[in-house]
């Protein structure tokens, strides 16, 4: 049994009780997300830490797209809702790294790989290398655009 689903369920309880509702339904949302990757597929299985942490991210991510897109709509209520959920996200994703990190974490993959001088070509060498280093902790949109800066 994964444990940081474990930790989602009793704070939902927690929050249910607390009449949290914003944090309620997030990790509603959340659970029903991790329900849904845990049946997908030919057999159902439990996500371990990991897995479950890749929902997380996922989960993330979709709710600062949508606060961009209300915030360029013009709904800026409906965007604060998008960012309140996904603070309450964020409580359960390992601190995320700063530019500066990311861009060390690429130096040293281009150095390991020996892609420096290479160019765009060697991309998906670096990106192999980092990707792993970097997940859960930031976002690869960031991660490729720092990997581009670096190769090319």
């Amino acid at each position: 049994m994964s444990t940081l689903k474990d930790r989602l369920r009793a704070d939902l309880t927690t929050a249910m009780k607390a009449r949290d509702e914003i944090r309620s339904s997030t990790l509603r949302m959340v659970l029903t997300a991790v329900t849904n990757a845990e049946v997908s597929g030919k057999t159902a299985r439990e996500l371990s830490d990991d897995e479950v942490l890749t929902v997380l991210t996922s989960e993330s991510k979709k709710r600062r797209e949508a606060a961009a897109a209300f915030e360029d709509g013009g709904r800026a209520e409906m965007a604060a809702k998008e960012r309140a959920e996904a603070e309450v996200i964020a409580d359960y994703l390992p601190e995320q790294l700063s530019a500066e990190e990311i861009a060390e974490l690429v130096r040293a993959a281009v150095e390991s790989t020996g892609a420096a001088g290479e160019g765009m070509k060697a991309m998906g060498r670096v990106m192999g290398v980092v990707t792993p280093q970097t997940k859960g902790r930031a976002d690869g949109g960031a991660v490729a655009a720092e990997v581009r800066r670096q190769l090319g």
